[in-house]
């Protein structure tokens, strides 16, 4: 009986230990697949080939007038932006979504200074010029953004400040959002956010891998808050914008696969702040402003010339 006891025990624990040792494997791997920044993030932007990528840089590329901007976030990493300035009080921060860096939002930024905005338009940690290893999905990046706010002030003290981001830029301004903010940030632009990192991840391994999240996204938690210092579930734009106080516009496209389209009411259901939304027919993921540019860029306008000085 003791033998048989003894046996039984080994058993068990070698089938634990088998049983961390795969979970650790598959936080491990879906931890560097999703979240590992040295890792090629290229296949997001598979919609795009080469032509598209150097039509959406190429305004920030011909502007004799850029600069290269660096600051030392809190964590001492050199973080880059890219700054096209004019006379004027008005900013705009234009953040890239998941994968992609500043230069993705050239097109963007133009339309900010046609519109009278400098621009400044960021590399978040882990993409383009900025330094990091890890991808922050908006969480660790919202601290950034108001380093950058910060940095404006600084060089401008009566700037007028408004946030706009795509996709998982979108996330990150809302989670900026629910900050302590200066009086100087007057609107947020928020493009196709995600309610949550958590929220996203699960979709997308429900969706299209056609797998039960929960058991991957807790391992990949565990192995997410060794690597990267934060929570999936606490980067949540949703329980951010609960406690904004800056006026919100939410856009969407109501044919997007990528980040769902229910997740706008969501967010904007739970935002108490001064709040529009719109919805794009036809829009897939992150093109909205190409789909209907009119529509977009005049919604985007008349919102924000309701808070800020023309």
């Amino acid at each position: 009986m003791k033998r048989f006891k003894k046996i039984t025990i080994s058993i068990f624990i070698v089938l634990l230990t088998l049983f961390i040792g795969g979970s650790s494997l598959v936080g491990v791997l879906f931890y560097n697949l999703a979240l590992n920044a040295n890792y090629s993030k290229d296949i997001i932007y598979a919609e795009y080939n080469d032509e598209n990528l150097n039509d959406a840089q190429k305004w920030l590329e011909e502007k004799s007038n850029y600069s290269d901007k660096y600051i030392e976030s809190y964590d001492k990493l050199q973080l880059h932006s890219y700054v096209v300035s004019q006379n004027s009080n008005k900013w705009a921060i234009v953040v890239h979504g998941y994968g992609g860096s500043g230069k993705l939002m050239s097109d963007k930024s133009k339309y900010f200074y046609d519109m009278g905005y400098n621009v400044l338009i960021p590399d978040l940690r882990g993409h383009g010029k900025s330094e990091g290893d890890y991808i922050g999905m908006g969480w660790k990046d919202r601290l950034d953004i108001i380093s950058w706010i910060n940095f404006i002030i600084k060089e401008n003290p009566n700037a007028e400040i408004v946030l706009h981001g795509t996709s998982m830029g979108a996330a990150t301004v809302l989670m900026t959002s629910g900050e302590n903010l200066p009086s100087n940030v007057k609107a947020i632009v928020a493009d196709c956010a995600y309610t949550s990192a958590w929220d996203e991840f699960s979709y997308q391994l429900e969706t299209y891998l056609k797998v039960p999240s929960y058991y991957i996204l807790n391992v990949t938690n565990m192995v997410t808050k060794l690597k990267a210092g934060y929570s999936l579930k606490e980067a949540s734009a949703l329980e951010s914008v609960k406690k904004a106080t800056v006026p919100i516009l939410f856009i969407h496209g109501d044919k997007d696969k990528f980040v769902p389209y229910s997740m706008m009411d969501k967010l904007y259901d739970a935002t108490n702040s001064p709040k529009e939304k719109l919805t794009i027919e036809g829009g897939e993921h992150a093109n909205s402003d190409l789909v209907s540019p009119f529509l977009y860029w005049l919604t985007v306008e008349d919102f924000l010339n309701q808070y800020v000085t023309q």
